[in-house]
């Protein structure tokens, strides 16, 4: 499978400025492409070819005086800029059409050079490497340093060169990683996903909400006052930018730790994983919107699919109408009404609930059934012959 392994690098000046040029091309070939496709549409002319668009914009615009600097930098980060536009394009079209599953795409917009997050991508066309000293060289930047936590598992096939809205750069490799198969293990756990708790598993145990925008809030109410007390255009105001997208930075890279040592550690201890299919968008759309943020629910059953993929274990996801609250995990009767307050309650056989824990065991039974039948097993019991003293009724009869 396809992973991206992402380190720190840190350029010199003179990269830096390189960078910035090729971040600024990259840019503008982007924008020319997408205002071409815009004004042949409004013209009525036929769609422009991804061919034609790319003689376009890069091809005769090195050769005009208004575009002549785009030969400064390597010619692969031009074509891939424009590769971004065309998939951009397909993926709107593919949703228009009904073809792409999912959300609406909107078309796509132009980009501004204010963006907090500037990306330049290399494949093995633009001839990158990795050097013997553990730098890695660039087509017309250079040699860049970069911090390797980590060892690469194998060749990469690309690099993406990324700025982030602190001024921090960091290279994305596209590598394909092969799967590290973990020991069987007996064990299998449903996921109930909440608020109050951050996840209640089926054996019972409960893991907090670490809550850390929330944690955060205050040295980011106080950044963002320092902020909006400073002078549109001064640098006063720009270092006060930075220090508020550090403090965002933060919390972000705090929650992506969190959420990957937990995932981690669940895929290790279980053969499968069961997560109830949450409408994180609906639910980001409600008063508790802030808090749903804050969870990163999305990330973190993110993390759990591909962790498992690669680990050998089972990941599914369980129908998010399954009642896994309002019903019993003892007899199966489905309460009429569970009101988001009632966080224990008594079923009619006489069982005692804890809500939370009886929706993770409802999680993990209604996920093994659904293996169970794709597996091969029975989704429903067998016909059988009816026995001769069996009560009945005539055809007929009333």
């Amino acid at each position: 499978m396809q992973l991206r392994f992402n380190y720190r690098a840190y350029p010199t000046a003179a990269q830096r400025h390189a960078l910035a040029r090729a971040f600024g091309c990259a840019r503008v070939v982007f924008n020319d492409g997408l205002r071409a496709r815009q004004d042949a549409h409004e013209a009525g002319l036929p769609y422009i070819s991804d061919g034609d668009l790319s003689k376009k914009v890069i091809t005769h615009a090195k050769a005009s005086p208004d575009r002549a600097w785009l030969g400064e930098v390597s010619a692969v980060v031009l074509q891939q800029a424009l590769a971004d536009l065309n998939t951009a394009y397909r993926n709107f079209f593919a949703s228009i059409t009904g073809r792409r599953k999912g959300p609406k795409v909107a078309p796509p917009r132009f980009k501004s050079k204010k963006d907090n997050r500037q990306t330049i991508r290399f494949t093995k066309n633009s001839r990158f490497s990795l050097t013997t000293g553990g730098k890695l060289r660039l087509p017309k930047i250079g040699e860049v340093p970069v911090r390797w936590s980590r060892d690469l598992p194998s060749e990469p096939s690309s690099v993406t060169v990324i700025k982030d809205a602190i001024g921090q750069y960091f290279v994305s490799f596209v590598v394909e990683a092969t799967d590290k198969l973990l020991p069987d293990v007996a064990s299998e756990v449903g996921i109930d996903l909440g608020l109050t708790h951050f996840a209640v598993l089926s054996d019972g145990r409960k893991i907090s909400n670490p809550r850390i925008l929330r944690r955060a809030a205050k040295k980011l109410r106080k950044a963002q006052k320092a902020l909006g007390r400073t002078r549109k255009g001064s640098a006063n105001r720009a270092k006060a930018r930075v220090k508020v997208a550090r403090a965002h930075a933060r919390v972000a890279d705090t929650r992506r730790d969190w959420a990957h040592k937990l995932s981690t550690t669940l895929i290790s201890e279980n053969q499968a994983v069961y997560v109830e299919n949450l409408a994180v968008s609906a639910l980001a759309r409600t008063k508790l919107a802030k808090s749903v943020h804050d969870a990163g629910w999305s990330q973190f059953v993110g993390m759990l699919e591909y962790k498992a993929a690669r680990y050998g274990r089972y990941f599914a996801k369980i129908d998010r109408w399954f009642p896994s609250s309002k019903l019993c995990s003892a007899c199966g009767m489905i309460a009429e009404k569970m009101p988001l307050d009632v966080r224990s309650w008594i079923c009619a056989c006489g069982a005692t609930h804890d809500r939370d824990v009886n929706a993770a065991i409802n999680i993990l039974a209604a996920g093994r059934a659904d293996r169970l039948n794709d597996c091969g097993g029975g989704v429903r019991p067998p016909l059988a012959v009816a026995q001769a003293d069996e009560a009945g009724s005539l055809r007929g009869a009333a």
